[in-house]
């Protein structure tokens, strides 16, 4: 089956304005030799197209470079028998009528010159420069033969880095993909099919990142049409038999411009017809599909003002659905789109959905990065730059894009970069959080405060312990929501590391990678042993091996700094010395200790029932006591972990924090379980200045409203 897919909207589209048309090219018609003062036939059309976006483009490079291109290609065919220079010009000419320019033309011309033919990138550096040949280079496959079955993904990886210098060579790589998923059906089954996995998977959420939404509706149809056959079928159905010159969305359409006509606005109301895997994603979700269904009005206009005096008349004169209203003009999505969004009630009942938007905000929203022209063009108006620099600042660089950029340096393995872009992609949408410096931190939809540390901190993230959202303690497992507010907390101690847990709650790349190769580096953090228990009881939503290193308990593997001082006297004087995390003793408990692994000594208090576990297991204790004298653990204070059981109520959170503050106390992680026959169990690692100060501590705990217990943490001890 061939992957054209026809124009579900062709009855649909009215008066002058037409949409981007990428569907309308065939065999390009080869011409002989032609004088130097004109273009080469072939490439016409792909003249006409730059022109009418570009009218004082110089075209003198584009015939150089089809000269290249068809002399270097000649004699290639392509399986569809047509000659190969057919898929340059068809390539380019998808640019050209999206707007790009000049220069991505001419690479796009020469996208296969040096892949497939005896150019090479300095014959094209010589004869077109430094950023034509840039996006050549990033255009380039690797060859299967030096990279074997990695060829496909280490592909993708160099195109990911030469995007993230250039936006434009993901920009041509997608018009190439286009070409070829129209003419697929020449290939075996098999291979369409595989094709169009891929390019689902990666370059459709790609075209979606970069904005270009004129080439993404295609490659879905495309996709679509190779991979739900059926269902296809069933689609384009539907659309034919919605075809009627009595369509209801065209009196609605009338409606509106006879509207705004009165009110004086002028704009123009065009209809906008769905594609097919639009249709089909509206009839999944309704069912049964409504005649206004198959597509949408548009409203373009000529400022930005417009576009809010339109809706200020659609929804005085019209009975609007306020639940369909967004505002993507005062807050453009991620991929620089911009529009407002809104349905109207027509005729006898009839919703139509509404996009009002104005021409500029119209041509973005088609081409996305390809309409901004060339990103590094110099402003005339700014001083010249004085010192080249080694990297291209690029102004349409996303954070998404940046964030690629960030994990795959660390994802040095082809399957584990190539599986983990894939799942990078599917997360559809973006959320911007603030950080309390005043910067924002950009985050794929459902990230944890684990991802947001990641992004902030790299791997000195492996030390969080905690964060506050909005102003309010959180744990490192909250998912974020748009526009919150997060400080990542830190522990001093630099030698901690993450808890298997926040794999759990991480929903970068950059953190999973991260977090995976901390335990990989440190493989005896990733099973503690009986004496370095978690601090938190079972099924609680929290992070332990933080509260462990905050305790001072951490794996022997984790501590690079040896012995620091804990107040804290054992029978081996040249052994470090740890706390356990799991009783946190301070003055005046009885102590006990272990040897460890790398010959450290854990000291627990007596009644700790990590102590029976380690003696059934036949570790020898080790005899421990508070340094005489000493009425705290050390300068730096005391640590101990408190557990407050309550009864769950509003505020109940703050009000505690409150408490343990005005006790003179630190807040180094604190973990709340979920509600439970509304009581709720709060695990809280304080800091004291001094042990003397607990007693009081846990009293006024105890006086917060709501709260019946307070008490030293007690965690069952493993077995084994």
């Amino acid at each position: 089956m061939s992957a054209e897919a026809a124009d579900p909207g062709a009855p649909l589209r009215r008066r002058s304005r037409p949409r981007i048309d990428l569907r309308r090219l065939g065999r390009v018609a080869l011409r002989g030799p032609v004088s130097r003062d004109r273009l080469p036939d072939a490439i016409s059309h792909v003249a006409e197209a730059h022109r009418a976006h570009h009218p004082d483009a110089d075209l003198t490079i584009l015939r150089r470079a089809y000269v290249l291109a068809e002399s270097s290609h000649r004699g290639q065919m392509r399986k569809s028998g047509e000659p190969y220079i057919t898929h340059p010009l068809a390539v380019t000419l998808i640019l050209a009528e999206l707007g790009a320019e000049t220069t991505t033309l001419t690479a796009s011309l020469l996208h296969d010159t040096v892949e497939d033919t005896e150019v090479t990138l300095d014959q094209v550096r010589e004869k077109f420069g430094d950023e034509v040949c840039y996006l050549v280079d990033g255009v380039t496959k690797l060859e299967k033969v030096d990279y074997g079955a990695a060829a496909e993904p280490e592909t993708f990886r160099k195109m990911l880095v030469a995007t993230g210098n250039d936006v434009r060579v993901m920009s041509i790589k997608l018009a190439d993909r286009l070409h070829n998923m129209r003419t697929l059906g020449v290939m075996r089954p098999e291979k369409q099919a595989r094709i169009a996995k891929v390019t689902r998977d990666v370059l459709i959420p790609l075209a979606e990142r970069l904005g270009v939404q004129a080439l993404k509706t295609e490659l879905e149809d495309l996709v679509f049409a190779i991979l739900h056959p059926e269902e296809y079928e069933e689609t384009r159905a539907l659309i034919a038999a919605a075809k009627s010159p009595d369509a209801p969305l065209e009196t609605i359409a009338d409606n509106v411009t006879h509207t705004l006509r009165d009110a004086g606005i002028s704009a123009e109301v065009l209809i906008r017809p769905r594609h097919f895997v639009s249709v089909h994603r509206v009839r999944r979700k309704r069912g049964e599909l409504r005649g206004t269904d198959f597509g949408r009005l548009l409203v373009l206009v000529g400022e930005d003002a417009d576009c809010y005096a339109v809706l200020g008349e659609l929804h005085t004169c019209f009975t609007p659905v306020i639940s369909e209203f967004k505002d993507f003009i005062a807050a453009p999505k991620f991929n620089l789109y911009q529009s407002l969004h809104t349905a109207v009630v027509g005729p006898e009942g009839a919703v139509a959905e509404v996009l009002i938007r104005t021409h500029r905000m119209h041509k973005v929203a088609e081409a996305g990065v390809v309409a901004l022209g060339n990103p590094y063009a110099q402003d005339p108006a700014a001083p010249p730059q004085t010192q080249p620099s080694d990297e291209r600042a690029d102004p349409t660089r996303p954070g998404w894009l940046s964030r690629l950029l960030d994990w795959q340096e660390s994802a040095t393995d082809p399957d584990t970069f190539w599986t983990t872009l894939r799942d990078d992609l599917a997360q559809d949408r973006e959320i911007t959080v603030f950080r309390t410096d005043g910067g924002t931190l950009g985050l794929p939809a459902g990230a944890s405060c684990v991802d947001a540390a990641y992004a902030q901190y790299g791997d000195g993230a492996h030390t969080a312990i905690g964060a506050r959202v909005n102003g309010r303690l959180a744990t490192l497992s909250t998912v974020l929501s748009d526009g919150d507010t997060v400080q990542l907390l830190l522990a001093q101690d630099t030698a901690s590391g993450p808890s298997p847990d926040w794999l759990d709650h991480a929903r970068t790349p950059a953190a999973r990678i991260a977090i995976t190769g901390w335990f990989t580096d440190h493989p005896d953090g990733a099973k503690p042993d009986p004496e370095t228990v978690g601090a938190t009881s079972p099924g609680a939503r929290s992070e332990p091996s933080s509260e462990r290193e905050a305790s001072g308990a951490a794996a022997p593997a984790r501590s690079r700094s040896g012995p620091r001082p804990t107040g804290v006297v054992v029978d081996d004087p040249n052994a470090q010395v740890r706390l356990a995390g799991c009783c946190t003793p301070v003055p005046p408990d009885e102590l006990t200790g272990f040897v460890v692994r790398g010959g450290a000594v854990t000291v627990h208090r007596r009644e700790c029932p990590a102590v029976t576990a380690m003696q059934e297991i036949g570790r020898a204790p080790v005899g421990a006591h508070w340094a005489v004298g000493e009425g705290r653990e050390s300068d730096a204070g005391c640590r101990v972990t408190l557990v407050a059981e309550s009864f769950g109520r509003p505020r109940l959170l703050a009000d505690l924090t409150e408490a343990i503050a005005t006790a003179d106390a630190a807040i180094v992680s604190a973990t709340v379980e979920p509600p439970s026959e509304q009581r709720v169990r709060h695990t809280y690692t304080l800091r004291l200045p001094d042990a003397a100060g607990l007693p009081g501590l846990m009293r006024a705990m105890r006086d917060v409203a709501g709260v019946y217990d307070v008490s030293r943490a007690q965690h069952p001890a493993p077995t084994g």
